[in-house]
């Protein structure tokens, strides 16, 4: 998946500690840049800071290595900033860093995945629970019956259990369809070899998820036409595809009638109120769980863990040309 814009993006955020002069501002942890949704959140990161009005660190890239990043946490902790933004790769592994954080009293804004022990100031993301509901949700009302399948991301993230939990959850409402899963590891390579089996074996297969289109859009659009498969939606042929990230090249693929939908997960918002919490966090703010003044949910998903769970949309052919949805807007 990495191309000429990954190569850029990934210049930009590099996985090296900042200088020491630097110390004093706020950190931003990158899981990954071979994904055209991080890449987007990445190049989100400094317009959203300069808006909230706080001073960040080159943003730092750990190339999906859990092990990396919590060297590259304690790096930006050691050498002085006040306050982190991170998007945990492993939700269980991501706790050592979580800790010497707070040993440090350097406050932590979890982004997109939320850890699964240790302190944070909040937990920005989106309800995972629900992409895998309403994907689960539009597959069974467009295929009636047959073989659909789950290409799913790392189980060892709280995303790719929540998602996968709640799509075999609903899909018992739906007993005419038969799930398939093929566990991908949000790596796009091997969702490709997986998938290139499984079709091999079941060439029948009606309707597919993927937890990522952001890593697994460009393989299974591939294998798809590799196998003569990929025809476009109102085909009797036509296999019904629904996505999650919201990015560009899944708008793209359903204007195209490639795919059907997506649902939105909004990079931009992800990047703004995680800069917003941390801010918040150095400032003393507290928050409780209710609504908030931006369209989202405050929960608590366990004693003293609050989560604001942003709004996403799921994007269909009727309003994949909305100018609100941040794909439209870069």
């Amino acid at each position: 998946m990495a191309c000429g814009a990954a190569a850029l993006a990934a210049a930009a955020a590099v996985s090296v500690p900042a200088r020491a002069a630097d110390a004093g501002k706020v950190g931003v942890n990158l899981p990954l840049l071979t994904s055209p949704f991080w890449q987007a959140y990445n190049q989100y990161i400094p317009r959203m800071a300069k808006e909230v009005g706080i001073d960040i660190l080159a943003p730092v890239n750990s190339n999906q290595d859990p092990a990396q990043q919590i060297t590259d946490i304690s790096n930006l902790i050691n050498l002085g900033a006040r306050g982190l933004v991170v998007a945990p790769l492993d939700s269980a592994a991501i706790s050592r860093a979580l800790e010497l954080a707070e040993r440090r009293k350097v406050p932590v804004v979890a982004v997109d995945v939320a850890p699964t022990k240790g302190k944070v100031a909040m937990v920005v993301r989106a309800d995972n629970r629900a992409y895998g509901a309403k994907s689960c949700q539009f597959l069974g009302q467009q295929v009636k019956s047959g073989k659909v399948v789950q290409i799913m991301g790392d189980l060892a993230s709280v995303n790719g259990r929540d998602r996968a939990e709640a799509f075999r959850a609903c899909m018992k409402g739906f007993p005419n369809l038969t799930v398939l899963e093929i566990p991908a590891g949000w790596k796009s390579d091997a969702a490709a070899a997986a998938l290139d089996s499984l079709l091999s074996a079941n060439p029948d297969v009606k309707g597919i998820y993927m937890h990522a289109g952001g890593v697994y859009l460009s393989p299974t659009l591939q294998t798809l036409r590799r196998k003569g498969l990929l025809h476009p939606a109102g085909d009797a042929r036509h296999i019904v595809v629904i996505s999650n990230d919201g990015i560009a090249q899944e708008f793209e693929a359903i204007r195209k009638g490639e795919i059907d939908a997506t649902i939105s997960q909004p990079a931009d918002l992800y990047a703004k109120y995680g800069l917003y919490y941390v801010k918040a966090a150095l400032a003393g703010q507290t928050f409780r769980p209710g609504p908030t003044a931006h369209g989202s949910t405050i929960v608590e998903v366990a004693p003293g863990v609050l989560e604001d769970q942003l709004p996403a949309p799921v994007v269909t052919r009727q309003n994949v040309d909305d100018k609100s949805l941040w794909a439209n807007q870069r």
